[in-house]
């Protein structure tokens, strides 16, 4: 099949053209760096697949004039889907496959490293000695031996995640609609969401965002937090207030926070604006804090992950193309 691979860096190509070889080659690539919109879509034309990044946006103007264009099948080199209109997609018939598993330990991985650099201010230490400054007022951190952290959304990601701070001698607090068996294993206790909060030291989102989630952690819910508690999220940006998170954290309330997505990152992530204005006042904000620690949607960023992400798109055109259906379709 043609592919038009929207949102390409240099890595996606390098990823997806190695599982290609591997698979025999079949496949044909359009490379395009433009994120998908209804205005890019057009560059689709006469390609009978268009491969998504989180950051495409599926939106119902843009699959019209991908399915004019001659695109059957969306391959999406994700495990998130909020960006697509699904229901359009149906009534296009457009196919929909995802990445629902590539590699839960690169994210439950990345997000211990924040929480560490976080907590014992490494981000802050590398500054300063690299200008010959040895003073450790500032650096004050704590032990994450015995302290509590929360895990929302428990699934494969959380999973590893709890996985991992138990083996600081954390005690885990999970919520999730569905208990993992995995976790209880590991001792963890399930709470309804605003009875975890303010018993957490450390509070992790590792949740999709659906219309349940979005904003789940809202000004409310962050007064129920331990005051000078830890927030970190790795999952999708949406699923905090930014602007309510600002506020906490000026009232003092929220100690630290650690992000790898923020809601509207779609103006930011995954490009290199060094040399520009950032116009977004919100993340501009963000970055003024000591207490806050931003990566660029990097959790997932692995080798094999990459590998992974690659091998599952390329089975779900490969399947889609055999049999009409992918390999792992969108749920519902």
């Amino acid at each position: 099949m043609r592919i038009a691979v929207f949102s390409t860096k240099p890595y996606d190509r390098r990823f997806l053209e190695a599982a290609n070889a591997a698979a025999g080659g079949t496949h044909a690539f359009a490379w395009i760096e433009a994120r998908l919109d209804a205005a890019t879509a057009r560059l689709a034309e006469g390609a009978e697949a268009a491969c998504l990044f989180v950051n495409d946006r599926a939106d119902a103007e843009a699959l019209r004039v991908l399915a004019a264009g001659g695109v059957r099948l969306l391959a999406l080199r994700s495990a998130g889907f909020n960006h697509v209109d699904l229901p359009e997609a149906k009534r296009l018939g457009l196919a929909v496959g995802r990445v629902p598993a590539y590699s839960p330990e690169a994210v439950a991985e990345h997000t211990a490293a924040l929480i560490l650099a976080l907590n014992r201010k490494i981000h802050r230490a590398y500054a300063r000695v690299r200008e010959g400054n040895f003073a450790l007022e500032g650096l004050l951190g704590f032990d994450l031996h015995g302290r509590t952290v929360g895990v929302i959304g428990t699934g494969q990601i959380g999973a590893v995640f709890a996985r991992i701070m138990a083996g600081f001698g954390c005690r885990l607090l999970g919520y999730d609609p569905h208990p993992n068996p995995a976790c209880l294993a590991l001792g963890m206790e399930y709470r309804e969401l605003d009875a975890l909060l303010p018993e957490a030291d450390i509070v992790s989102l590792h949740c999709p965002l659906t219309p349940a989630t979005r904003h789940l952690i809202n000004a409310a819910r962050l007064l129920r937090m331990k005051p000078g508690a830890m927030l970190v999220n790795t999952s999708r940006g949406a699923i905090l207030d930014t602007a309510a998170v600002v506020e906490s954290l000026k009232a003092g309330h929220l100690g630290h926070l650690g992000l790898d997505v923020y809601e509207e990152e779609e103006k930011l992530f995954f490009e290199d604006l060094s040399g520009t204005v950032i116009e977004d006042d919100v993340f501009a904000r963000l970055l003024t804090f000591p207490n806050v620690l931003i990566t660029g949607h990097q959790a997932f960023f692995t080798e094999e992950a990459m590998r992974a992400i690659a091998e599952t798109t390329l089975a779900n055109v490969d399947s889609f193309a055999r049999a009409g259906a992918v390999k792992h379709p969108v749920p519902g």
